[in-house]
């Protein structure tokens, strides 16, 4: 159900599905004559100023790192939203002058942004990223919306939080969102800037492979399902609580192989997918014919069984297996207390 969130009220639980795909790994070089720099870079400041107003339509716009960056992929993490399109990325030393290929509206707030996928010359990322809201009007809009991120089963730093006015939902080629926040390290976001009054709604995008729009096949974009009140007597919406759940995460699976008559034979899992009956996974038990694995999301039906010949799959015809035991796993989900009983040679699964 939708509902209203408003300054001083209590604190929101939100259930948000993601799906995930795995992170990639950069290697990291040692600077010459010293340890390995393993320290991520920071944005430490900006022109305009974070939450500047009254910021000249054509006035310079720079970005100063704390460390020497890597300029293609750092130049590449930067843009502006609502978008505006950027003519040429300047260089000198550690700071980014950025030039606008038109000039900006007036009376609009702006979010200056770099995304995780900047790095510094050694390849180090910026984890989280950074943004610099500022507005073109007279004073800065005092509308905040704040609150904290947690992932099951996905990494949340550096998750973009799209804020959109009214109804509107995302044209996610156009970066058309009214308003930007960046979860940093801990998870913690702030979207600034907000007209006031308004009614806003927030969408959680994760960009895994870090080149800034929504890629379906790729990325994540979910609505939270909430509905952000701002007033003149309450600006701000805060505290709020979102858990991020990938839908793609693995469950873990526990229990017991129960077989009187193994004798000297080791106890085995066969988990078979009951939509690909290719989708085969089999795991050994411990010397007391336990086990605990992973599977992912999704239907199976288990069999546990006597490895005779100690090949690592079963065999049908020779090795006794229990009954077929159907099992549904979601994201995330631990299932424990599972007792698969070897009762005899058993049929094809």
């Amino acid at each position: 159900m939708r509902g209203s969130a408003r300054a001083g009220g209590p604190r929101g639980v939100v259930l948000l599905a993601l799906a995930m795909v795995a992170w990639g790994c950069a290697r990291r070089m040692p600077p010459s004559g010293g340890p390995p720099d393993v320290t991520a870079p920071k944005l430490i400041a900006s022109v305009p100023d974070s939450g500047a107003a009254r910021v000249g339509r054509r006035d310079p716009i720079g970005l100063t790192f704390s460390e020497p960056m890597e300029p293609r992929s750092t130049s590449d993490a930067v843009s502006i939203v609502p978008y505006v399109p950027i003519k040429q990325r300047r260089w000198s030393g550690r700071t980014l002058t950025v030039v606008l290929a038109e000039s900006l509206k007036a009376n609009q707030t702006y979010a200056l942004t770099v995304g995780g996928g900047a790095r510094d010359h050694h390849g180090n990322p910026m984890s989280s990223g950074a943004t610099v809201p500022f507005s073109t009007a007279d004073s800065f809009p005092p509308g905040v919306i704040a609150g904290h991120l947690q992932g099951r089963g996905v990494s949340v730093i550096g998750a973009y939080l799209w804020c959109y006015a009214g109804a509107r939902t995302p044209d996610s080629t156009a970066r058309d969102f009214d308003a930007l926040g960046l979860a940093d390290d801990y998870g913690d976001f702030r979207v600034l800037g907000l007209y006031v009054p308004g009614t806003y709604r927030l969408w959680a995008f994760i960009d895994l492979n870090r080149n800034r729009s929504f890629e379906p096949a790729t990325d994540l974009l979910v609505p939270v399902d909430t509905t952000f009140v701002l007033t003149p007597a309450a600006p701000t919406a805060t505290g709020l609580e979102i858990t991020l759940t990938n839908p793609r995460a693995p469950g873990r699976v526990g229990g017991a192989v129960l077989d009187s008559l193994a004798g000297s034979a080791r106890s085995r899992i066969v988990a078979v997918s009951d939509v690909d009956e290719h989708n085969v996974v089999d795991v050994a038990c411990n010397n007391d014919r336990a086990f605990k694995f992973e599977l992912s999301p999704g239907k199976w039906r288990l069999r546990g069984y006597r490895d005779v010949n100690g090949n690592g799959r079963w065999e049908q015809v020779t090795e006794p297996a229990s009954d077929a035991y159907p099992i549904e796993v979601n994201a995330t989900q631990e299932i424990t207390g599972v007792r698969l009983v070897v009762v005899g040679l058993a049929p094809k699964p």
